[in-house]
């Protein structure tokens, strides 16, 4: 398996490894499989732990590959927790059988970057060992989760050092202490700036050949291609599970910033995963539905809101949605987006919290609101599947107030509030962040 540019063609051809270390191709595009490989569904467990089906799923994008032999040893590492999915019943006990909730928020740092982070360092580790490198810096730009979730799967990490970049004030407090509680090898940024403000930091750092070169750069945003193979692997389980269960397919709604998490989706279905309809919700922030409506690509200055994590602009992966399905007018036939105002996120968990008595995060939110105003004949007549993204009790200032009761905060999330945090604040400027290194 060779990996391409979605820029360019077979001559820009690495291996995976490759890939991995480099995070974009020399042509600023970002790395794909030279040939998406169709799913063995015979292979793939059913019912089965998640590393069983990662390791099957995803040892086609590993052939030939110098990490084969460890393909195992990294899906064990990586998938050491549970992607529940769950039926949700009503006050009154009432289960709806046509809705469930997959559940992504049992990993260390309780959010869905956890997978694919977890995943990232434990392949990069095993490149460095196998090549004996000098220390990888791995920069990491983020609007709320991802850092956390990289900074607590590279801590201390032998030949790491991690870069985290986050907008200053623009993520909530416990969200904060994730990115910066850690020390060590990790270095945390604020940047006065958004989160566009840190991923364009962080492209100019890899385009900046004496800096990539000196600190032996590798990204660990969504742009890798590591990040994102772990990523579908909890929508091909869910789905044949569904699937051996009930006989059908089962359509997703995914919330979405940079497109990561949602692309991830679309590679499971495009590889023959039963997968019906896949819907993108985003916040206020509004490039994708704006550009699957009127046809023209549009990314502009991120707006603040209550899901602080997919304030995103200019969502890196659109290049790689429409490298495998094509423009807006093809994308439009294959998906839907919508937008979800701060207000209705809000009602959303009121309303979802007094009716099933469950706090979902604000990313989460979004999600139960293009669920919830779906047509009722679109509702009942498939299942649907919401990704829950990350446990409520990170955005405990948004939440509790709301429904007025505290959150119970997950154990290891709990443990990690302990302890004291620390970071610099920095000028938007590549400059700063190359005087940090």
């Amino acid at each position: 398996m060779q990996y391409i540019s979605t820029r360019g063609g077979i001559e820009t051809a690495v291996a995976l490894e490759d890939a991995i270390m480099a995070g974009t191709a020399p042509d600023g595009g970002l790395y794909i499989p030279g040939q998406l490989p169709a799913a063995d569904l015979d292979r793939i467990p059913v019912n089965a732990p998640i590393d069983k089906v990662a390791l099957e799923l995803l040892k086609p994008f590993f052939a030939g590959s110098e990490l084969t032999d460890s393909l195992e040893d990294i899906c064990t590492q990586a998938f050491n927790f549970p992607a529940p999915l769950h039926t949700i019943s009503d006050s009154n006990g009432k289960r709806n059988e046509h809705l469930s909730v997959l559940e992504l928020f049992h990993g260390p740092t309780a959010a869905f970057k956890d997978f694919g982070a977890r995943f990232l360092a434990a392949t990069m580790s095993k490149i460095i060992q196998q090549r004996g490198d000098s220390e990888a810096t791995i920069v990491v730009a983020t609007s709320g989760d991802t850092g956390g979730a990289v900074a607590a799967a590279f801590h201390k990490q032998p030949g790491t050092r991690v870069v985290v970049l986050f907008p200053e004030g623009r993520v909530s407090p416990r969200q904060q202490h994730q990115l910066t509680c850690w020390g060590d090898n990790i270095i945390s940024l604020a940047v006065k700036g958004e989160f566009d403000d840190c991923q364009r930091l962080a492209k100019e750092l890899f385009a900046n050949t004496k800096a990539s070169n000196k600190f032996n750069l590798c990204s660990a945003n969504s742009i890798n291609v590591g990040r994102l193979l772990p990523q579908s692997v909890y929508y091909a389980k869910t789905s044949l599970d569904y699937q051996a269960a009930h006989g059908k397919s089962s359509n997703y709604i995914v919330p979405t910033g940079n497109l990561g998490n949602a692309f991830a989706c679309a590679w499971a279905k495009q590889r023959g995963l039963p997968i019906g309809e896949l819907i993108l919700a985003t916040n206020a922030n509004r490039s994708i539905p704006d550009y699957l409506e009127k046809g023209e690509w549009q990314p502009r200055n991120s707006i603040a809101t209550l899901a602080s994590a997919m304030d995103v602009g200019n969502p890196s992966n659109m290049e790689r949605l429409r490298n495998l399905w094509g423009d807006a007018n093809e994308l439009s036939n294959r998906l839907r987006a919508f937008s979800v105002t701060d207000e209705a996120i809000q009602t959303r968990i009121v309303t979802e919290f007094k009716d099933y008595g469950i706090a979902w995060c604000p990313h989460t939110a979004t999600a139960f609101e293009v669920y919830r105003n779906l047509p009722e004949d679109e509702r009942q007549q498939a299942h649907w599947i919401i990704a829950a993204t990350a446990h409520a009790a990170k955005f405990d200032e948004i939440v509790e107030p709301l429904i007025g009761t505290p959150i119970a905060i997950p154990e290891e999330l709990a443990h990690l509030l302990e302890w004291p945090a620390s970071f610099d604040t920095i000028e938007p400027s590549i400059d700063e962040v190359i005087s940090r290194l």
